[in-house]
């Protein structure tokens, strides 16, 4: 536990910090989910609609270090190649 009056506002700070970031990472998820379920009722419009969306979602959250930004050029490559494999 933290006995000096900084280190306890740092862990106060961390606990904040790493709720917020919960969060934002929480909404890339359910973004992916979106694009994965739109893919999976093979409406090739509702997909892309869906991928357009989600793609500046990812990108924000790995511009701000929430998600590595190779786990986000994954993610948006594996989405757009299942995209596009659904419209041909």
């Amino acid at each position: 536990m933290a006995n000096s009056p900084q280190a306890k506002k740092r862990a106060r700070q961390a606990e904040k910090r790493r709720s917020h970031n919960s969060s934002l990472r929480s909404v890339v998820r359910t973004m992916i989910k979106k694009v994965n379920a739109a893919i999976g009722t093979g409406d090739a419009a509702a997909a892309k609609a869906a991928y357009d969306s989600a793609v500046p979602v990812i990108d924000r959250m790995a511009d701000k270090g929430i998600i590595h930004k190779n786990k986000a050029a994954r993610h948006k490559s594996r989405l757009n190649s299942q995209v596009k494999a659904l419209a041909a």
